[in-house]
């Protein structure tokens, strides 16, 4: 039977990427393999309960009768294997299927009508030797890849990573954001924020032609609040 372990499912505003500002639903899988330090979504590691594909489509079925645009996200999304018969139903729904994965997992079998959004691991994450580079090969235009950044050391390091592998010839939108204050926890190691000023003074500096972005989510709701 084909299952999966669910954290949530919510209708919000998309915060980030170039989707920014649409609506979208939201299927958030239980469970992650990495412990960045600025995670803000610890509650899915441990968190969720077991559902079939066909009982999460049916969840979903309201919510996404009137919006075209899903994200699939976690915690780590591609740790079960049954979410590619999720994501292949949506697609053959006719679904807009956003993926939102570390860099430390394979993308290579994800359906190609998923779009892939890339989160490669910085330096200040924690677990930057969990990136798994043989992703930058399966990498198609329309993917994008997302660079959160705790310092000026991250911002170099993504920098150098983009102009040496050219990652702007293999998507179409790289993207950097700047990590928000994230306190310790029993599990999480905690950040302070990075002002976003100071990071887009940085990329106009270096012409770096890449996407600044914010979690617009957390400037409409409380940072803290689930579900949004």
């Amino acid at each position: 039977m084909q299952t999966l372990m669910v954290n949530e499912i919510f209708y919000s505003i998309q915060g980030e990427g170039s989707w920014t500002g649409c609506p979208c639903v939201f299927v958030r899988l239980m469970g992650c393999h990495l412990r960045c330090h600025y995670c803000d979504t610890a509650y899915a590691f441990h968190e969720g309960s077991r559902h079939t594909v066909d009982q999460i489509l049916d969840r979903m079925e309201r919510l996404s009768s009137i919006c075209p645009l899903v994200e699939i996200t976690g915690g780590e999304p591609l740790l079960q294997p049954h979410v590619h018969d999720l994501m292949l139903h949506l697609c053959d729904e006719g679904k807009t299927v956003l993926l939102e994965t570390s860099g430390a997992c394979n993308i290579s079998s994800c359906d190609p009508r998923v779009i892939r959004i890339l989160d490669i691991k910085t330096p200040g994450s924690g677990e930057v030797d969990r990136n798994l580079w043989v992703n930058i090969e399966h990498l198609r235009v329309r993917d994008e890849i997302k660079f959160i950044l705790c310092d000026r050391a991250d911002y170099e390091w993504a920098r150098e990573l983009i102009h040496r592998r050219q990652l702007h010839r293999l998507v179409g939108t790289i993207l950097m954001s700047p990590v928000h204050e994230v306190v310790p926890s029993p599990e999480v190691e905690g950040r302070s924020s990075l002002p976003i000023g100071d990071l887009a003074e940085w990329i106009l500096r270096d012409g770096l032609q890449v996407r600044l972005q914010t979690q617009l989510h957390k400037l409409i709701w409380d940072p803290l609040e689930r579900g949004r």
